[in-house]
């Protein structure tokens, strides 16, 4: 677990990450309502060289951004009513090893999501955050281990 003072440490680490990724991962960020998630992802993005602004998704479902290193896909599932929705836009022609996918909120995906590569979960502790990154795959792993060398 890694304590993130303010928004600063929280973009930075979604950077550090961002920098371990590569095309075909596909990231959950878990956190409660307003925990720091498309914070985290503005971090994540910044590692890709995007400095424009990072808006969550949670009324159109997912923001693309096309960048030179590659596609990045920003899911905001919040609003979801149903899984079976992610079906009917598509949701498996954005996930592949073409692109790198960031998904907050994926429980509301159950049963429609791949496994992930890797789980970001980000906590309040007052008035900053904690953040725990896990792999879940292989990939997820080598990601994780990559993140872990850059920190020291």
């Amino acid at each position: 677990m890694q304590y993130l003072a303010n928004e600063a440490a929280t973009v930075a680490a979604g950077e550090r990450l961002g920098h371990a990724a590569q095309p075909g991962t596909v990231l959950f960020l878990e956190g409660d309502l307003g925990a720091g998630k498309t914070t985290f992802c503005r971090g994540f993005l910044r590692a890709f060289r995007y400095s424009g602004a990072v808006k969550s998704p949670t009324y159109t479902l997912v923001e693309p951004y096309e960048l030179s290193a590659g596609l990045i896909y920003h899911f905001d599932l919040y609003r979801l009513g149903d899984p079976e929705e992610l079906e009917y836009m598509g949701i498996r022609d954005y996930i592949g090893n073409h692109s790198i996918c960031l998904i907050e909120w994926p429980e509301r995906g159950v049963g429609v999501l791949p496994t992930p590569d890797i789980r970001v979960r980000i906590e309040t502790d007052g008035s900053a955050r904690t953040l725990q990154i896990e792999s879940a795959s292989a990939l997820g792993e080598r990601i994780a281990q990559r993140y872990q060398a850059d920190e020291r």
